[in-house]
Protein backbone atom coordinates (compact mmCIF):
# COMPACT_ATOMS: atom_id res chain seq x y z
CA UNK A 1 0.00 0.00 0.00
CA UNK A 2 1.50 3.48 -1.06
CA UNK A 3 2.63 5.53 2.35
CA UNK A 4 1.73 9.11 0.56
CA UNK A 5 -2.08 7.47 -0.36
CA UNK A 6 -2.27 5.88 3.05
CA UNK A 7 -1.04 9.69 4.64
CA UNK A 8 -3.79 11.03 2.63
CA UNK A 9 -6.45 8.77 3.57
CA UNK A 10 -5.77 9.36 6.72
CA UNK A 11 -5.77 12.91 6.67
CA UNK A 12 -9.66 12.98 4.95
CA UNK A 13 -10.53 10.38 7.50
CA UNK A 14 -9.03 13.12 10.38
CA UNK A 15 -10.74 15.88 8.42
CA UNK A 16 -13.81 14.28 9.65
CA UNK A 17 -13.56 14.86 13.36
CA UNK A 18 -14.66 18.08 15.39
CA UNK A 19 -13.31 19.37 18.27
CA UNK A 20 -14.95 18.21 21.08
CA UNK A 21 -16.11 14.88 19.31
CA UNK A 22 -16.36 11.84 20.70
CA UNK A 23 -14.68 9.06 18.57
CA UNK A 24 -14.96 5.21 18.24
CA UNK A 25 -12.29 3.28 16.90
CA UNK A 26 -11.98 -0.04 15.39
CA UNK A 27 -9.31 -2.57 15.53
CA UNK A 28 -6.23 -4.00 12.91
CA UNK A 29 -3.20 -3.09 11.42
CA UNK A 30 -4.90 -0.27 9.50
CA UNK A 31 -6.39 1.58 12.85
CA UNK A 32 -3.18 1.04 14.47
CA UNK A 33 -1.44 3.35 11.86
CA UNK A 34 -4.35 5.75 12.21
CA UNK A 35 -3.95 5.90 15.97
CA UNK A 36 -0.45 7.07 15.09
CA UNK A 37 -1.69 9.84 12.77
CA UNK A 38 -3.74 10.89 15.66
CA UNK A 39 -1.04 11.24 18.22
CA UNK A 40 1.21 12.80 15.65
CA UNK A 41 -1.87 15.36 15.24
CA UNK A 42 -2.10 16.10 18.71
CA UNK A 43 -6.07 15.53 18.17
CA UNK A 44 -6.12 14.18 21.89
CA UNK A 45 -6.23 17.74 22.94
CA UNK A 46 -9.41 18.55 20.78
CA UNK A 47 -11.17 14.56 21.25
CA UNK A 48 -13.05 14.45 24.37
CA UNK A 49 -12.73 11.17 24.44
CA UNK A 50 -12.61 7.64 22.55
CA UNK A 51 -14.54 4.37 22.53
CA UNK A 52 -12.03 1.35 21.38
CA UNK A 53 -13.60 -1.90 19.78
CA UNK A 54 -11.00 -4.13 21.45
CA UNK A 55 -8.70 -4.25 24.16
CA UNK A 56 -5.27 -4.21 21.48
CA UNK A 57 -6.92 -0.75 20.26
CA UNK A 58 -7.16 0.86 24.10
CA UNK A 59 -3.64 -0.40 24.65
CA UNK A 60 -2.15 1.13 21.63
CA UNK A 61 -4.95 4.38 22.52
CA UNK A 62 -3.47 4.50 25.87
CA UNK A 63 0.13 4.30 25.23
CA UNK A 64 -0.35 7.89 23.67
CA UNK A 65 -2.61 9.29 26.37
CA UNK A 66 -5.94 9.50 24.65
CA UNK A 67 -8.79 9.45 27.35
CA UNK A 68 -10.59 5.93 26.83
CA UNK A 69 -13.68 5.58 27.92
CA UNK A 70 -16.84 2.69 28.01
CA UNK A 71 -19.56 3.31 25.50
CA UNK A 72 -21.76 3.01 28.19
CA UNK A 73 -21.10 6.40 29.03
CA UNK A 74 -20.92 8.32 25.87
CA UNK A 75 -22.99 9.07 22.83
CA UNK A 76 -20.25 8.12 19.59
CA UNK A 77 -20.57 10.86 17.19
CA UNK A 78 -17.95 9.16 14.25
CA UNK A 79 -16.52 6.01 14.30
CA UNK A 80 -13.77 4.90 11.70
CA UNK A 81 -12.83 1.38 11.15
CA UNK A 82 -11.25 -1.06 8.27
CA UNK A 83 -12.34 -3.81 6.85
CA UNK A 84 -11.34 -7.31 5.03
CA UNK A 85 -13.70 -6.70 1.89
CA UNK A 86 -16.44 -3.91 0.86
CA UNK A 87 -19.00 -4.03 -2.36
CA UNK A 88 -20.39 -0.85 -4.18
CA UNK A 89 -23.30 -0.99 -1.79
CA UNK A 90 -20.90 0.02 0.88
CA UNK A 91 -21.58 -3.42 2.46
CA UNK A 92 -18.22 -4.98 4.43
CA UNK A 93 -17.14 -8.27 5.71
CA UNK A 94 -14.96 -7.82 9.21
CA UNK A 95 -13.93 -10.31 11.39
CA UNK A 96 -10.46 -11.19 10.65
CA UNK A 97 -8.93 -10.10 13.78
CA UNK A 98 -11.66 -11.18 16.27
CA UNK A 99 -13.40 -8.02 17.04
CA UNK A 100 -16.48 -8.08 14.97
CA UNK A 101 -19.06 -7.99 17.73
CA UNK A 102 -17.31 -4.41 19.79
CA UNK A 103 -16.80 -3.37 16.22
CA UNK A 104 -20.69 -3.65 14.86
CA UNK A 105 -22.01 -2.26 18.39
CA UNK A 106 -19.84 0.83 18.27
CA UNK A 107 -20.48 0.82 14.79
CA UNK A 108 -24.44 1.03 14.88
CA UNK A 109 -24.56 3.14 18.01
CA UNK A 110 -22.45 6.53 16.07
CA UNK A 111 -24.05 8.87 14.57
CA UNK A 112 -21.68 8.28 11.95
CA UNK A 113 -19.11 5.24 10.36
CA UNK A 114 -16.34 6.28 7.74
CA UNK A 115 -14.18 3.26 6.64
CA UNK A 116 -10.74 3.14 4.86
CA UNK A 117 -9.50 0.07 3.15
CA UNK A 118 -7.56 0.00 0.17
CA UNK A 119 -8.80 -1.31 -3.35
CA UNK A 120 -7.59 -4.34 -3.23
CA UNK A 121 -10.18 -5.17 -0.44
CA UNK A 122 -13.52 -4.24 -3.36
CA UNK A 123 -14.87 -6.97 -4.75
CA UNK A 124 -18.10 -7.65 -6.91
CA UNK A 125 -18.79 -10.96 -5.28
CA UNK A 126 -17.82 -11.77 -1.37
CA UNK A 127 -15.88 -14.68 -0.74
CA UNK A 128 -12.25 -14.16 -0.45
CA UNK A 129 -12.62 -13.93 2.96
CA UNK A 130 -14.32 -16.08 5.58
CA UNK A 131 -17.52 -15.01 7.27
CA UNK A 132 -16.02 -14.68 11.28
CA UNK A 133 -18.80 -15.84 13.57
CA UNK A 134 -18.34 -15.10 16.89
CA UNK A 135 -20.18 -17.77 19.06
CA UNK A 136 -20.65 -18.88 22.41
CA UNK A 137 -18.86 -21.87 23.54
CA UNK A 138 -21.41 -24.40 24.58
CA UNK A 139 -22.75 -23.77 21.00
CA UNK A 140 -20.00 -24.39 19.06
CA UNK A 141 -21.48 -27.76 17.90
CA UNK A 142 -24.98 -26.75 17.78
CA UNK A 143 -23.46 -23.47 15.51
CA UNK A 144 -21.36 -25.37 13.58
CA UNK A 145 -24.38 -27.68 12.37
CA UNK A 146 -26.84 -25.09 11.19
CA UNK A 147 -23.72 -23.89 9.12
CA UNK A 148 -23.10 -26.76 7.71
CA UNK A 149 -26.62 -27.37 6.73
CA UNK A 150 -26.67 -24.08 5.45
CA UNK A 151 -24.36 -24.74 2.83
CA UNK A 152 -21.13 -23.64 4.57
CA UNK A 153 -17.50 -25.20 5.94
CA UNK A 154 -17.34 -23.94 8.81
CA UNK A 155 -13.97 -24.42 11.34
CA UNK A 156 -13.05 -23.27 14.71
CA UNK A 157 -10.41 -20.80 14.27
CA UNK A 158 -7.49 -22.29 16.62
CA UNK A 159 -6.66 -20.92 20.20
CA UNK A 160 -8.79 -17.97 19.74
CA UNK A 161 -10.77 -16.37 22.33
CA UNK A 162 -12.75 -13.01 21.71
CA UNK A 163 -12.34 -10.08 24.43
CA UNK A 164 -15.62 -11.37 24.81
CA UNK A 165 -14.86 -14.64 26.20
CA UNK A 166 -16.19 -15.99 23.27
CA UNK A 167 -14.86 -18.53 19.96
CA UNK A 168 -14.51 -17.80 16.84
CA UNK A 169 -16.17 -19.85 13.89
CA UNK A 170 -14.85 -19.07 10.78
CA UNK A 171 -16.91 -19.84 7.70
CA UNK A 172 -16.10 -20.86 3.55
CA UNK A 173 -18.41 -21.95 0.88
CA UNK A 174 -21.61 -20.18 2.30
CA UNK A 175 -23.93 -18.63 -0.32
CA UNK A 176 -22.86 -14.93 -0.29
CA UNK A 177 -25.11 -13.24 -3.09
CA UNK A 178 -27.37 -11.57 -0.16
CA UNK A 179 -25.47 -10.94 2.79
CA UNK A 180 -27.94 -8.69 4.13
CA UNK A 181 -30.48 -12.03 4.47
CA UNK A 182 -27.49 -13.96 5.20
CA UNK A 183 -26.15 -11.56 8.08
CA UNK A 184 -29.89 -12.12 9.81
CA UNK A 185 -29.95 -16.19 9.15
CA UNK A 186 -26.82 -16.51 10.99
CA UNK A 187 -27.87 -14.19 13.56
CA UNK A 188 -30.91 -16.40 14.42
CA UNK A 189 -28.84 -19.23 15.26
CA UNK A 190 -28.93 -19.92 19.06
CA UNK A 191 -25.99 -19.38 20.43
CA UNK A 192 -24.77 -17.17 17.77
CA UNK A 193 -23.30 -13.66 19.34
CA UNK A 194 -22.18 -11.85 16.20
CA UNK A 195 -21.35 -12.12 12.41
CA UNK A 196 -18.36 -10.39 10.37
CA UNK A 197 -20.96 -9.26 7.71
CA UNK A 198 -21.59 -5.75 7.54
CA UNK A 199 -24.83 -5.35 5.97
CA UNK A 200 -27.66 -4.09 8.07
CA UNK A 201 -24.90 -1.65 9.62
CA UNK A 202 -22.32 -0.11 7.15
CA UNK A 203 -20.59 2.90 6.42
CA UNK A 204 -22.23 6.21 5.18
CA UNK A 205 -18.28 6.68 3.68
CA UNK A 206 -15.79 4.84 2.45
CA UNK A 207 -12.32 6.08 1.87
CA UNK A 208 -10.18 3.76 -0.83
CA UNK A 209 -7.07 4.23 -0.32
CA UNK A 210 -5.70 3.51 -4.12
CA UNK A 211 -1.90 3.65 -5.61
CA UNK A 212 -2.47 6.10 -8.35
CA UNK A 213 -5.17 8.38 -6.82
CA UNK A 214 -7.35 7.64 -3.36
CA UNK A 215 -11.57 7.96 -3.93
CA UNK A 216 -14.31 8.69 -1.75
CA UNK A 217 -17.69 5.49 -2.02
CA UNK A 218 -20.42 7.59 -0.46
Amino acid sequence: MNSDNLQKAFSLAISHIQKGMVLGLGSGSTVNLFIDELAKAKLNFDIDCIVPASEATKAKLLSHNFNVVDLNSVDVDLYIDSCDEFNSLKELIKGGGGALTREKIIASSAKQFICIAGNSKFVDVFGKFPIAVEVISMARGLVARKLLSMGGNPSLRHEYITDNGNIIIDVHGLDLSNVELLEKEINNIPGVVETGIFSSIKPSKIIIIDENENRLLE
